[in-house]
């Protein structure tokens, strides 16, 4: 799954970027590769809920593309 742009935007900034190293333990130069490129990493389970906490959006809105219940 990829994070939709509005995510990806929203955590490009140097709180989060520094918040996210922090919990998949990697560089800032990494973390900007990988908002850069979407990577999957940030789908992490880590990262989802750093994301989650500091946007306060559901899945639905963080993740491009997630399939929706529709029974």
């Amino acid at each position: 799954m990829k994070l939709s742009q509005k995510v990806l935007k929203a955590i490009n900034n140097p709180a989060t970027r520094r918040r996210l190293m922090d919990v998949l333990g990697c560089t800032e130069f990494t973390i900007s590769r990988y908002i850069q490129r979407n990577s999957d990493n940030l789908t992490k389970a880590a990262a989802m809920q750093v994301i989650r906490e500091l946007t306060g959006l559901p899945d639905s809105e963080i993740l491009e593309g997630s399939i929706t219940n529709t029974i």
